[in-house]
């Protein structure tokens, strides 16, 4: 249906509520338990998940709406870290030469969006990428924002080039600070759309730049290859750290679940998920397993770009299916990865081009007008675990307790659902999707204090904080008006879907829920 700029909300929210659908079909397998015991400690809960989030380019970082979002994200969520393209490209400023070829640095912009940072207690994961054009040894570029993609054509002005900016830096928030950060030589350089040369000349380009950082301070930390493919660059990287004594910190990398479809500059090339359960998880695992047989054990690893596809057109970014898809991989890779960046936080990304449409495949947890996707609901419901993490034998979920007595489970199914043959994810992972019924869970806690605690059920799934479905009802319109950016916003809010006040005696407690396909459900206990 098609809504005027007329429609009243009250009237608007009924024809979202009657267009719901109820599932009382109760499927026939046995009952999923998660049981945990209370006095039964795992240790702290892992907070890989928020060490660092993505985004597109730089300069985007400039504008008002993506400062807007990152603060709703910081304030709900909490990340450590951000990494970003096209730091050093044209439109940042950082980069020009002089008649005589003598090089002008200028990182007003960049000074820009890092104090916007630093004051939304988000660090940067610095990408050093692309080439500004006056110090590119050719005109080849990538994108509509057009990132230079060729090597320098000197290194001594692009070891110049990185020494002022670490200078400069230093002076302004302080060697302390700067030695908190990353820094990571180039995006993808063993795919030719982001690097036009060889490998033997981006480990040139890698131990120029880590000698320039590590000659300034040996404390900052340097790495690389930010690759797309496994696993060739990185361990020609270790390997060549390893034999030549170039400093190097970590190995960072990237990793998408599709098993159809390459680089896609242009948007048009169609994808396929894969869906094998280890696909992303099982490279994450391999990864830190190749980092720890290599003759330099100890290195970090951080996958600096990871999500289901790797295009902003493939509308299962949008999907509900995509809160169960970010869970299970970051259950199954916490413990084999230092950080795992998810790209990327806003639909305000602009490889493409400007999207013409709100809802569009767009990476982002948020969508242009900031709506929360049933991924932004995923991190959300994973920042609100406590600190102590359950002994708990199901791996699909997580037991927490946390300093004041609550208690949380945040439990999913993940079904992986790769398109019916002939089919790609931009047409399939388009459509309304309901799911299908799973057998329904029951949490049984033990040794829990007793007392009154206050429940709540926080749910993504189908018609459950999904902004998508949401859309689709309103006739998936190319523009938005503000009556239905309330609509979806307010139906995709994150609110409870139940809450109640209960008694715990004799340390006991038990939890039923139904559950479908790819849906994600918090539980909350907090005592009263």
């Amino acid at each position: 249906m098609t809504l005027s700029n007329h429609t009243p909300l009250r009237l608007l929210g009924a024809m979202l509520a009657s267009s719901a659908l109820v599932f009382t079909q109760t499927p026939s397998a046995a009952p999923r338990v998660i049981s945990a015991d209370l006095h039964h400690v795992r240790g702290p809960h892992s907070k890989v998940f928020r060490r660092c989030i993505g985004a597109g380019r730089a300069n985007e970082g400039l504008r008002a709406d993506w400062q807007q979002q990152l603060a709703l994200v910081q304030s709900e969520i909490g990340f450590d870290y951000i990494r970003m393209h096209g730091l050093l490209h044209d439109d940042m400023g950082v980069y020009q030469e002089d008649a005589k070829g003598n090089p002008a640095y200028n990182f007003q912009y960049v000074d820009q969006l890092y104090d916007e940072l630093l004051r939304l207690h988000i660090k940067p994961f610095v990408e050093l990428g692309f080439m500004p054009s006056a110090l590119a040894s050719g005109k080849d570029t990538v994108f509509w924002w057009k990132g230079n993609i060729t090597p320098p054509k000197s290194y001594d002005k692009w070891a110049g080039l990185i020494t002022a900016l670490i200078r400069h830096w230093e002076q302004r928030y302080g060697k302390e600070e700067v030695r908190t950060w990353y820094f990571e030589v180039w995006n993808e350089p063993d795919i030719k759309p982001f690097y036009t040369s060889t490998l033997e000349e981006y480990l040139k380009l890698y131990r120029v730049t880590a000698e320039a950082i590590k000659k300034i301070d040996p404390g900052y930390r340097v790495g690389g290859p930010a690759s797309a493919i496994p696993f060739r660059f990185e361990e020609a990287l270790v390997q060549f750290c390893a034999r030549e004594k170039v400093p190097i910190d970590f190995v960072s990398t990237h990793a998408y679940g599709v098993k159809e479809g390459f680089f896609d500059e242009t948007g048009n090339r169609g994808t396929v998920l894969d869906a094998d359960p280890g696909a992303v998880r099982d490279r994450m695992v391999h990864s830190r397993e190749l980092i720890r047989n290599s003759p330099l054990p100890k290195l970090e690893l951080h996958f600096t770009e990871w999500s289901s596809a790797y295009t902003p057109t493939d509308p299962i970014h949008d999907q509900y299916h995509q809160a169960a898809f970010i869970l299970d991989k970051i259950k199954g890779a916490q413990e084999s990865v230092d950080s795992m960046s998810y790209w990327t936080f806003t639909d305000i990304f602009e490889e493409n081009g400007p999207r013409m449409t709100p809802f569009h495949g767009g990476f982002g947890l948020l969508n242009y007008q900031g709506i929360k996707k049933p991924a932004y609901h995923a991190y959300r419901f994973l920042s609100r675990l406590g600190d102590t993490e359950i002994v708990n034998a199901d791996k699909s979920s997580w037991v927490c307790t946390d300093r004041d007595g609550g208690i949380q489970v945040l439990f999913w199914d993940f079904t992986p659902i790769a398109p019916p043959d002939r089919l790609n994810d931009q047409v399939y992972y388009k459509r309304d999707l309901p799911p299908a019924p799973k057998p329904p869970v029951t949490v049984d806690l033990t040794n829990l204090p007793d007392g009154t605690y206050f429940e709540q059920v926080y749910r993504v799934g189908y018609r459950q904080n999904d902004a998508y479905t949401t859309y689709l009802d309103l006739g998936a319109p190319s523009q938005l008006t503000k009556a239905q950016v309330s609509a979806i916003s307010s139906a995709a809010s994150g609110e409870p879907s139940a809450s109640r006040i209960i008694s715990v005696s004799g340390g006991r407690f038990q939890f039923q829920s139904p559950l479908t396909t790819n849906e994600v459900c918090l539980l909350v206990l907090r005592k009263m």
